[in-house]
């Protein structure tokens, strides 16, 4: 049984897992009425529903009623987890991964959470005492868990498409060199805005291949411009960029850099988060891996020319070149199996 959810970056590397291991298991994902659900009804995975109440960053007023709520949620997990008798349950993080984990541990089903970023989330946090081990995309957080293990980012098998210019023809693009701009599952307001300021200078050199979120499509019908609000088909986009602009998530990160795709990242503020993305963006700009603008500098022009230093960037592309990725799906699959058959 897998969960987790409340974004994009919750799901898509159990999923990953998922199609690892359809047809070798019996797979259930519980979770909200988010887009977990809409991921896994599209995968094919049966999913079941349940309420979970999230902490608001800043308002102690709204979580006042957290503890009333959690207790209700683990009160409905407990029953689903009764029901379903999995022989494991595979948490990723976020408040949808906690009133399960909870509710595993007072049922005596093993537990296994991964941490994708640097810092360890709250949810983590609290559900690694409940786990038998915390799986951690990078060596360092492994070493703030007394159970923690690195194993890589778990990634979609399915992102991996060697044929760049059957990706450009499927998506409308001429061959020119094409440039990956993505904001995230939901967009990025400020990276959209100025993009689409600098928009036409860029077309007349690049392909722009732009993930805008849902619901922030805006007309336009520049020459090699392809805008998309969310995107099923990540092996297609993946496979015909050439270079990208990105938020620094984890597993986003993960895959650009895995691909070996020249990437400017422009993490989300410390405003914004609590800072998750930034450490991520610096681990791998310490490693020559990418490129980073911290997003309070973000502007039009600024864009533009960075995405210009990008592209001339030879000594990123020769250490993206030599970069050995760490795809952590045997090793998580392996810590999987050892608990399924003990």
């Amino acid at each position: 049984m897998f969960c987790g959810g409340g974004s994009a970056g919750h799901v898509t590397p159990n999923l990953a897992l998922c199609e690892e291991l359809k047809g070798k298991v019996n797979l259930v994902y519980v979770g909200t009425d988010g887009i977990e659900k809409q991921l896994c009804d599209k995968a094919g995975i049966h999913f079941i529903g349940f309420n979970a109440v999230k902490l608001v960053r800043g308002k102690v007023l709204c979580n006042l009623k957290i503890p009333f709520s959690l207790m209700k949620s683990v009160s409905a997990c407990k029953r689903i987890l009764q029901d379903e008798k999995p022989d494991l349950l595979f948490c990723k993080g976020g408040y949808v991964s906690l009133p399960p984990a909870i509710a595993a541990r007072k049922l005596g089903i093993p537990v296994l959470t991964h941490e994708s970023d640097i810092s360890p989330g709250l949810a983590n946090r609290l559900i690694a005492g409940r786990c038998e081990r915390v799986l951690t995309t990078f060596p360092q957080t492994a070493k703030k868990f007394s159970n923690g293990i690195f194993c890589g980012s778990p990634m979609r098998p399915s992102i991996k498409y060697n044929n760049a210019a059957e990706c450009k023809r499927r998506l409308g693009l001429d061959m020119r060199p094409a440039i990956l701009v993505l904001g995230g599952g939901s967009g990025s307001k400020k990276i959209n805005d100025c993009l689409r300021e600098c928009l036409a200078a860029i077309c007349r050199q690049y392909n722009v291949i732009h993930l805008c979120g849902r619901g922030n499509a805006m007309p336009c019908d520049y020459d090699g411009y392809r805008q998309i609000e969310f995107c099923d088909d990540m092996g297609t986009v993946y496979g015909a960029a050439d270079y990208a602009v990105a938020r620094c998530g984890s597993n986003s990160a993960n895959e650009l850099i895995s691909l070996r795709i020249p990437t400017l990242f422009i993490p989300l503020a410390n405003s914004a988060s609590r800072g998750d993305q930034i450490e991520n963006a610096e681990y791998f700009r310490s490693l020559g891996l990418c490129r980073v603008l911290d997003e309070k500098q973000l502007t039009a022009d600024r864009l533009k020319s960075e995405i210009e230093f990008l592209i001339k960037d030879e000594k990123l592309k020769t250490a993206l070149g030599n970069y050995i990725p760490a795809c952590g799906n045997k090793n998580i699959l392996r810590e999987i199996q050892r608990i399924i058959i003990r």
